[in-house]
């Protein structure tokens, strides 16, 4: 092991506490599901900053990172969804947005030319969003009840980005890739 292989062995670390936090939701520990959460995503920063600072970003972390962190949030939502504790549309729409940019980008990356992601303003947003909405339903279901004035803000914010960057990723990459032509 060497010092530049640290931010991925975190990513590593975040994308194998998906387990328990997901055991942990399933058992109602919806705090020390919080916790996890919330150190998972301390560890986010940790590894970006180290990559960034250090100079030791990898082609490994570039798909490593992102995939920790998607699968944390998919988990998240489809676990609380089946709870109930939010609402299965959005879960949906959550996973649908994720499934069309992800389909997207192979597409591209296959018919057009090598994709380099560039995540736009909205999407980020968005992530903020959902990580924010799982934050309070964690806190709501486990430590203190919230208004649910304020889950419900954070629930249509939330959808509301997931449409918004979902439809702004489909036109900004169709248009790349009419311009670009289909490889043939």
């Amino acid at each position: 092991m060497k010092l530049k292989d640290i931010p991925n062995i975190i990513s590593a670390l975040r994308l194998i506490a998906v387990i328990p936090v997901v055991y942990l939701l399933l058992v109602d520990e919806f705090g020390w599901a919080l916790l996890l959460f919330v150190i998972a995503g301390a560890s986010d920063g940790l590894d970006g900053f180290l990559a960034k600072h250090y100079g030791w970003q990898s082609q490994l972390g570039g798909i490593l990172d992102p995939l920790a962190d998607k699968t944390l949030l998919v988990c998240c939502f489809l676990v609380l969804g089946s709870l109930g504790l939010i609402p299965l549309w959005l879960v949906l729409a959550v996973i649908f947005r994720d499934l069309v940019i992800v389909g997207g980008a192979v597409l591209y990356h296959y018919g057009v030319e090598e994709v380099e992601a560039a995540p736009i303003l909205v999407s980020k947003l968005n992530t903020l969003l959902q990580i924010l909405l799982l934050v309070a339903v964690l806190t709501h279901a486990g430590l203190y009840p919230l208004p649910d004035s304020l889950l419900t803000i954070l629930i249509w914010a939330c959808m509301t980005t997931v449409v918004v960057s979902g439809l702004q990723y489909v036109w900004i990459w169709g248009r790349k890739a009419m311009r670009r032509g289909w490889k043939g």
